[in-house]
């Protein structure tokens, strides 16, 4: 005989998995509308100019992620090119984890490429985010494969004159904790750059610009580019293409 008890228990039993399901199904759900889905984004820039001595110059600057609100895979790749010859470049593949609302903390590999020599290979480490008065940062430290010791800040800001004319100040500083006299570096700040951008958006993702910038080196990287004939001094003016994907 079939009790009442009897059969709440079976409609118990029935409705769990049912529940289990739906409870499932309102965490994804949460899970997605709190960070949870991955994105992804692509910008690259590339663009042509002179120098001051009049030579032709070239660059490119690609930066890339893909992940969610807090673990990112990010790639990036940077150089620069003189009368059709690659002076330098690099790329970069980093962990990155977001540890505050506007800061991720960054970790991976670094590969220079450089003419005439094999490159090194890095392990970086450091910050990425927004600092104070909107100035979008990225300070990182980097171990050399032969235990060389070296680290890079930049920041740069953007203000919009109009809704889409945009000009974007910026500065690097480059610095050294032990001589190289085959890349030309001595200790301390080695090369710093300051310029701007300025670009007009006929959307967020395709905008021409012109960038003119400053680069100076310092100290013994100064004495090292005087000793091979090169300038210690250098101001670019180029235009270009910003994409974003």
């Amino acid at each position: 005989m079939i009790t009442t008890k009897g059969l709440l228990f079976a409609f118990a039993l029935a409705a769990m998995p049912v529940s289990a399901l739906a409870a499932d199904s309102e965490e994804e759900k949460l899970a997605h509308e709190h960070g949870g889905q991955t994105f992804h984004a692509v910008r690259l820039e590339t663009d042509l100019g002179k120098s001051r001595g009049g030579h032709d110059v070239a660059g490119w600057d690609i930066d890339g992620w893909v992940g969610t609100d807090t673990n990112k895979l990010w790639l990036k790749s940077e150089g620069h090119i003189e009368e059709g010859d690659v002076e330098e470049a690099e790329l970069w593949a980093l962990y990155s984890r977001n540890i505050s609302t506007y800061w991720d903390a960054q970790i991976g590999l670094r590969q220079d490429f450089l003419p005439d020599d094999d490159g090194h290979t890095y392990l970086a480490a450091g910050f990425t985010g927004l600092a104070p008065y909107f100035f979008e940062t990225e300070a990182h430290l980097f171990l050399r494969d032969d235990g060389a010791l070296s680290a890079r800040l930049r920041q740069e800001n953007e203000w919009l004159l109009t809704n889409r004319l945009i000009v974007q100040p910026y500065a690097e500083a480059n610095l050294s904790a032990k001589k190289d006299p085959a890349l030309g570096l001595g200790t301390g700040l080695t090369t710093a750059q300051v310029g701007i951008q300025a670009r007009y958006e006929f959307s967020r993702k395709f905008a021409p610009y012109v960038d003119l910038s400053y680069q100076q080196s310092f100290g013994e990287t100064a004495d090292y580019a005087r000793a091979r004939g090169e300038h210690t001094q250098s101001t670019t003016l180029k235009a270009g293409i910003r994409l974003l994907f």
